[in-house]
């Protein structure tokens, strides 16, 4: 069994190498660009060979119990004319880092990943622990696709390709758009930034805001690609919305430039001490949400995919217990509730009878 799964491993890598070439090279003149590279401006601690080693030794073979419910996460099912009919500044969580907004009557997504797999391939990889509350065909039009960085959990291939014709624009840091482009889509519907680069689309403005990742979809496309947080803008409401990130200074710039936020999405899941640049810990996270002066705090990044060695509810509970200690207003929608962005729900803690 162990030498089938190596193989599987093994065949996986491969076609990530083959299928994710990276974006064609251009001359940026971007900070962040360096040697033919994307940089954080702090460097992220290096992984030894060996430690890469054992921690894929762990994923594919010594996985703890825990890290898949035993049991349907609950989720509310949307329809087409129920959110044509729902009033302007509503969010819905649709999975992980997924979130369709609707501002202006106009509706925006994030992160959209309706896939089976968070994966190159949909024979092997991490595999959804529920349906995403609605399906790509039953989606009004989207106004706008906001993408953070090209991993598989957050850029679907699948997705991208069946959202092209009914989004507008799809907003990306540089290099993801090439992705795009290269894969068909309108190159007249890209737009790509830099941080602290903005841009407006149907009355809401969004600003590129920097995070602390990595990027790249093989083996040889590392950081060839830039990642980005992103600031929502639209009349006097304030949205924040992490994507991936390690904790760093620059929250609170963030928080200096823009805050205070109505709502600040923050990752909040598939953390380990033996990736701390990456992903934040809850009490990282917690503090990133005070650096940009949140008001509402909805952890995201957690409960769609098997991403983490801890137990898939963790973060659920290690973030609900910090916020409760800090005095900091928690919201934890169902998938496919609706959240009112002006005025938050705490909603309860739908994970806590699950195994």
């Amino acid at each position: 069994m162990r030498f089938l799964l190596a193989l599987l491993f093994l065949g996986l890598v491969s076609t990530m190498t083959y299928c994710t070439l990276a974006p064609a090279a251009v001359a940026h003149s971007s900070p962040q660009f360096q040697d033919g590279k994307f940089r954080n401006p702090v460097p992220m601690r290096k992984t030894s060979f060996g430690e890469m080693a054992r921690l894929w030794w762990t994923f594919l073979f010594d996985k703890p119990s825990g890290t898949v419910p035993l049991q349907p996460v609950p989720v509310r099912g949307l329809t087409r004319d129920a959110l044509l009919a729902a009033p302007d500044n509503i969010l819905y969580r649709l999975g992980h880092s997924t979130m369709l907004i609707k501002l202006g009557g106009e509706f925006y997504l994030t992160d959209p990943v309706f896939s089976e797999r968070a994966s190159p391939v949909q024979w092997a990889g991490p595999a959804r622990f529920h349906a995403p509350p609605i399906g790509i065909a039953d989606l009004p039009p989207i106004k706008a696709v906001i993408l953070s960085h090209d991993h598989y959990d957050h850029l679907d291939h699948a997705a991208i390709m069946a959202l092209a014709a009914k989004t507008s624009v799809f907003l990306t840091p540089l290099g993801v758009g090439d992705r795009l482009i290269g894969w068909g889509v309108e190159r007249a519907k890209v737009r790509q930034f830099d941080w602290w680069q903005d841009t407006e689309v149907g009355g809401v403005r969004f600003v590129a805001t920097p995070a602390r990742h990595f990027s790249g979809r093989g083996l040889g496309d590392a950081n060839s690609t830039l990642w980005a947080s992103w600031v929502i803008l639209h009349q006097d409401l304030r949205v924040f919305f992490s994507g991936d990130t390690g904790y760093f200074d620059g929250f609170k710039e963030i928080g200096a430039k823009y805050g205070p936020f109505d709502l600040a999405l923050m990752e909040t899941g598939a953390y380990d001490k033996q990736w701390p640049d990456v992903h934040m810990q809850p009490e990282e996270t917690l503090q990133a949400f005070l650096d940009v002066k949140g008001k509402w705090l909805l952890p995201v990044h957690n409960g769609t995919f098997d991403l983490g060695l801890h137990r898939w509810q963790e973060p659920f509970d290690r973030i609900a217990a910090l916020a409760q200690q800090q005095g900091v207003a928690l919201t934890t929608p169902e998938m496919g509730e609706p959240l009112h962005l002006k005025q938050p729900h705490a909603g309860h803690a739908w994970w806590k009878n699950l195994e």
